[in-house]
């Protein structure tokens, strides 16, 4: 188990590389001379040449990428073009939304959404059945910016249940923050739910077929404890690499959703860094975001050996 678990920790490290590569050649992967895109239409030569020099742009490429990456192995992602401020002070600025919400909408997800695919797979064919599948081509078809608004309209505006916008800090209590929170996790949680529910469906399905499900039904085991111990367990690996997969959803959901509610989190950070075109701000946000992508993956190739023991390679 632990040499599995150094070899696949070990295997991260050229993903990585590789991504940091690609993260800092956005800046010139960009269209156009990006000095003369931030200068501005009206900024004359100097102030061009000023700007490209302040980027490290008349330094070789490979000489740039060197400095930066060090610059990131130590903690440090540049600073902010436009706020004049570290990149990895205004990231901790705005960590903390994002990670509460990703955190509520993963947990939210994950028990809506197995109990429904192995209800459905249950109930194969029947009203249950068709009532789950509908839920979750809706969820896949509906974007998430106009469920977030038809669910403020609702639970906000007219039943005043909930804040329609704005976010209060853990610090505040634990109420305060859930509900500013609760309409975001429940957008962004849509497309994760209807994704994991079919999945769980499809696999349970495949799992319920088998051998040793028709023994255990013979020998009188219960139904829950099929479809939650013996079933559910078996069907565990597709599962989790989907629950993983997922992950890019909720981070690429996170930047419409934060936008909708006007949460101030890594989500709306990158929107107004776009606006503006603050590349460091884009790139140490995009390094973010895939190191935690590459890392939720790690643990959901960790988590298959403890599911399937047979998986050692």
């Amino acid at each position: 188990m632990l040499a599995y678990a150094a070899r696949r920790v070990l295997a991260t490290l050229p993903v990585m590389a590789i991504v940091a590569l690609f993260v800092f050649s956005l800046l010139y992967l960009a269209p156009g001379d990006p000095a003369a895109v931030i200068a501005g239409d009206q900024a004359s030569p100097a102030d061009v040449e000023r700007i490209r020099a302040s980027l490290g742009l008349d330094r070789p490429f490979l000489v740039r990428f060197g400095g930066w990456a060090w610059g990131v192995v130590n903690g440090d992602l540049g600073t902010s073009i436009f706020t004049n401020l570290p990149v990895s002070r205004m990231i901790a600025q705005r960590i903390e939304p994002t990670f509460e919400l990703m955190v509520l909408t993963l947990v939210l997800s994950v028990t809506v959404a197995v109990p429904m695919g192995v209800l459905a797979a249950w109930k194969q064919g029947s009203l249950i059945d068709r009532a789950v599948m509908l839920m979750a081509v809706l969820g896949f078809s509906v974007p998430v910016f106009v469920v977030g608004y038809l669910l403020a309209y609702v639970f906000a505006l007219k039943l005043e249940w909930l804040p329609v916008q704005g976010y209060a800090p853990l610090s505040q209590g634990l109420w305060p923050c859930l509900r500013t929170l609760i309409l975001p996790a429940v957008t962004l949680g849509g497309i994760y739910i209807a994704l994991i529910a079919r999945i769980t469906r499809a696999t349970m399905l495949e799992v319920l077929s088998q051998d040793y499900i028709r023994t255990a039904r013979a020998k009188g085991v219960a139904q829950g404890g099929i479809l939650f111990v013996h079933a559910l367990k078996n069907a565990a690996v597709p599962i989790v690499t989907v629950i993983g997969l997922g992950v890019a959803l909720l981070i690429g959901g996170a930047v419409v959703t934060e936008s909708v509610f006007a949460i101030p989190g890594l989500g709306r950070l990158t929107v107004d860094a776009i606006l503006r075109r603050d590349y460091p701000v884009i790139q140490g946000v995009v390094l973010l975001f895939s190191l935690v992508y590459v890392l939720v993956n790690l643990g959901v190739d960790l988590l298959y050996s403890l599911f399937d023991p047979r998986i050692r390679y």
